[in-house]
């Protein structure tokens, strides 16, 4: 199984799922393959924001050798499943589906109407947005096994 987490930048939000779902799945002994990457391109091979990198260090897990990357078309043929953080996000990444078979791949990773707010410009959201994450994970893989 293959799975990409996709926010805008993936530095705040698509890090912090993809750190949580990678420590998640190798605690359970599955073998998924996790990443995450940002329908923009502006942060390439920067680390995840530092307040995502200290919320996800204080609740055990570690996001700090991480590196931002690209959505591209050609990350549908990498992944099983896009997760996308919200409808901004998920009519960017359809928006590159050249046919049906990748736009079955992609949907929300909260559920059909729910999105993760983008903590960027708020710090008091980092921790609402981290535990909103992980419960999700958690709650991916029992879906998902």
């Amino acid at each position: 199984m293959k799975i990409l987490m996709v926010c805008l930048g993936n530095i705040c939000r698509s890090p912090l799922a993809e750190g949580v779902m990678r420590h998640l799945v190798n605690m359970q002994g599955l073998d998924w393959k996790i990443a995450s990457a940002g329908t923009g391109n502006w942060h390439i091979g920067q680390a995840p924001d530092q307040r995502s990198v200290a919320v996800a260090k204080t609740y055990g897990y570690d996001i700090s050798t991480q590196r931002a990357r690209h959505f591209t078309v050609n990350s549908f043929d990498q992944f099983d499943h896009i997760l996308v953080m919200d409808k901004n996000n998920l009519k960017d990444v359809l928006s590159l589906a050249v046919n049906e078979k990748q736009k079955q791949k992609v949907s929300l990773f909260l559920t059909e109407d729910g999105e993760v707010a983008d903590p960027y410009y708020d710090n008091g959201l980092f921790e609402p947005v981290f535990k909103i994450v992980e419960a999700r994970c958690k709650q991916l893989i029992k879906e998902l096994k």
